[in-house]
């Protein structure tokens, strides 16, 4: 494995590469090497926006060797949380940087002008980007990929929209076509650091010694992709199959978490989107899954038969934010917001929780048509959202400003705390299934509903009888097991692909030796690290706050109890054991 690390200083114009054999050794790679580069390069107590705040990009051993381990992760001080950062993509990206001959990136410092990295393995050059600042992220892309040096189907593309350089808390990155780092606000600190794009590749390659071996690793793991139909359902429907399923378990959120049914879920159905707009599905680079699904938007600019045609990426998650969340049950409504969502470079989820909590807002009277320059919300209008997008993107009066910040922000501004659904200043997923996953967005490193699989631990309850205790043994076992896989860094999608067994023969031929109890130590200590880490920034297990509306509403499991999520939160952080 690469166990070089590129650092670049943006203030300077310059980089160095490191060698760091010890600390591959020890960190392996994604999450866990990350961390151990976040302590070494950021300060905890800095500002999240200046120039000292790092991001640090990682990949793992057996990043574009094995088969769908597709994912980069991305380390950061969370401008929008004030702790720490975390978000993966997909895409080209792992390939990119492992070709390029690394394990990792670390960009420290800002530019005092809008920059372009080109990196091509040991070579980095400091382009300008004045005539892309402004640009959106898809527009971006399109510019780059025309360029000479940009080798166009080869390098990979990562770049911010006008949201990122507007610093909106909340926005995102966006890699190649249409994969994101898509939560707590990555696109914000490379728009401080007046970093526009990032286009990197090279011809490296690692010589496997044991080709035998490998090669009965390499197929076993390929037919339990492509043969055994463990992942057909990602590459069919794709995650907008959990529309339906959700909404009849009574877990899919609606008009800002209100309830946990939506009428109009058959509408917006990943079968709807399969059968009426999907026009192709990609997958990430040397991923034989596919689940990338893109739909195709129509908009009419000319009366007589002028249209544009678009290509939209669609998932669950999107059409819950932007979708039920909001009470829209028009798909071609929900594209157009995606579709504006992605030029600009929001967070989709971050913003669809942050549109719902203004709705409800102005519902109550909290905020007027002082504040909305004169535009009335209400759900289930796309034509008014979009117009929203459209004052946010202007920045035309201080409201929509701050709703660039998110809904905590904005809650602790005009009111309606009670129902800002975030959880450590994070918006809440598309997952109203009960308390686990409250506890997991709670307690999580991530605030997020990738750490512990809350969800699914809900829904097992309701066919399994589990204590309290068990339930929370199982939420902390799982977010300690997403440790490794994040290091790796596998698409969670394949968890049930990379059994432990599999996993320690991948290691042991591409890492080092390594049995299941240096598992279960290494687990634990990247678990440990990343607490200590957001502790260092301020944040305190002990002070848990349930959006209290959340205490009123049904979700799959029942009738939310707040004494019980704070029993469960004193539990998981005794399982943690820190």
């Amino acid at each position: 494995m690469w166990t070089k690390i590129l650092e670049i200083d943006l203030t300077h114009k310059n980089f160095r590469i490191l060698e760091e054999e010890e600390l591959f050794h020890q960190a392996m790679g994604g999450t866990a090497l990350a961390t151990h580069l976040l302590e070494r390069y950021a300060d905890p107590a800095g500002d999240p926006l200046g120039p000292d705040n790092p991001v640090i990009l990682a990949i793992g051993p057996f990043s574009n060797i094995l088969p769908i381990a597709t994912k980069t992760t991305a380390l950061f001080k969370s401008p929008h949380t004030g702790e720490l950062g975390e978000t993966h993509a997909g895409g080209r990206l792992a390939m990119a940087i492992y070709n390029a001959g690394f394990g990792a990136l670390v960009i420290r410092g800002a530019s005092s002008d809008p920059v372009v990295l080109d990196i091509d393995e040991n070579q980095v050059i400091f382009r300008s980007a004045r005539a892309l600042w402004g640009q959106s992220a898809s527009a971006t892309e399109r510019i780059l990929r025309a360029r000479d040096w940009a080798q166009p189907g080869k390098k990979s593309i990562l770049r911010i929209g006008p949201a990122g350089e507007r610093l909106s808390t909340y926005a995102c990155a966006t890699v190649d076509t249409q994969r994101h780092f898509g939560r707590l606000g990555l696109g914000a600190v490379l728009g401080s650091k007046k970093l526009k794009a990032l286009v990197i590749g090279g011809n490296r390659y690692q010589k496997i010694t044991d080709k035998k071996r490998f090669k009965g690793l390499y197929d076993g793991i390929y037919e339990a992709v492509v043969s055994s139909g463990v992942m057909r359902k990602y590459h069919d429907l794709g995650t907008a199959g959990n529309i339906l399923k959700l909404n009849q378990n009574l877990g899919l959120p609606t008009r800002n978490f209100n309830q946990p049914w939506f009428e109009g879920a058959d509408k917006i159905s990943g079968e709807v989107f399969g059968d009426r707009y999907l026009s192709r599905q990609i997958a990430c680079a040397h991923c034989q899954c596919g689940c990338i699904h893109l739909a195709t938007l129509r908009e009419q600019f000319h009366e007589e038969h002028g249209f544009k045609t678009f290509q939209v990426s669609y998932d669950f998650e999107l059409i819950y934010a932007l979708g039920s969340n909001l009470s829209i049950d028009s798909p071609d409504d929900i594209l157009r917001l995606l579709h504006k969502v992605e030029k600009e470079g929001w967070d989709a989820m971050s913003l669809g929780v942050t549109l719902a909590w203004a709705t409800e807002a102005f519902l109550g009277g909290l905020i007027d048509t002082t504040q909305t320059n004169g535009i009335i919300l209400h759900f289930g209008d796309a034509d008014t959202y979009l117009k929203v997008l459209d004052q946010m993107a202007r920045q035309t009066t201080d409201f929509y400003r701050d709703l660039e910040k998110g809904a905590a922000f904005c809650a602790a501004r005009y009111g309606g705390r009670d129902f800002a659904i975030t959880f450590g200043g994070n918006e809440g997923a598309g997952y109203m299934t009960g308390e686990n996953t409250f506890t997991d967005w709670l307690m999580g490193p991530r605030h997020s509903h990738l750490d512990g699989a809350g969800y699914a631990i809900d829904l097992e309850c309701l066919t399994t009888d589990l204590s309290l205790e068990e339930q929370v043994k199982k939420l902390v076992a799982e977010t300690r097991f997403r440790m490794l896989l994040n290091s790796l860094v596998i698409c969670l999608f394949a968890r049930s692909v990379y059994q432990e067994e599999v996993i320690l023969e991948g290691l042991n031929l591409l890492w080092r030796p390594c049995s299941s109890a240096d598992l279960e130590i290494f687990n634990q200590e990247t678990l440990q690290r990343k607490y200590t880490f957001k502790m260092k920034c301020g944040w305190q297990p002990n002070l848990i706050e349930v959006p209290e509306k959340l205490s009123r509403v049904i979700t799959s499991t029942g009738k939310v109890d707040p004494e019980s999520i704070k029993k469960r939160a004193a539990l998981y952080w005794r399982e943690v054991g820190l």
